[in-house]
């Protein structure tokens, strides 16, 4: 399996929907500005200045995402384990959005969140564990260390 381009692909994905989630919010403060209603109370400036913390906290914890899965895909090794859980949490994080985005915003936006969640659960599990052995990736250079039979490896006489 090819690992380096799925790592490579999700990260440049997460990098990508850092700047959509950004955007989106800066819109949604930007609609909230021009109403200038407020919601059971709450000042609208309170609202708006919410909305884009949301929005950078949100996209700055997407572009880490995709910041560890690049560092996997150009090092050519697992995640460590606050990597892993990292980026866990963050195909979880994508389940549970696209679980809410299909009622919201229909299943195109559902299918996006599945394909990311995917591509992330897919690099996780393409590299194993940290501590595991790495297995031979086809763009590796080719492995000249076996000679024999089911991959033994020659001891040094």
């Amino acid at each position: 399996m090819n690992r380096r381009p799925i790592a490579l692909t999700a990260a440049v994905v997460l990098f990508a929907q850092a700047v959509g989630v950004v955007l989106l919010h800066g819109v949604l403060a930007a609609i909230l500005s021009n109403q200038r209603m407020s919601l059971a109370g709450l000042d609208p400036d309170v609202m708006i200045t919410g909305t884009w913390v949301m929005g950078g906290v949100f996209g700055a914890y997407l572009v880490l995402c995709g910041a560890v899965l690049l560092r996997a895909g150009v090092r050519r090794s697992a995640p460590g384990r606050w990597g892993r859980v990292l980026l866990i949490t963050c195909a979880v994080t994508h389940a549970v959005l696209g679980a809410v985005l299909v009622g919201l915003s229909g299943w195109a936006a559902f299918t996006w969140m599945m394909v990311v969640m995917g591509l992330v659960v897919l690099s996780l599990i393409a590299y194993g564990a940290p501590g595991a052995p790495a297995a031979a990736d086809t763009d590796d250079r080719p492995d000249d260390r076996t000679d024999g039979p089911a991959g033994e490896v020659p001891q040094p006489a």
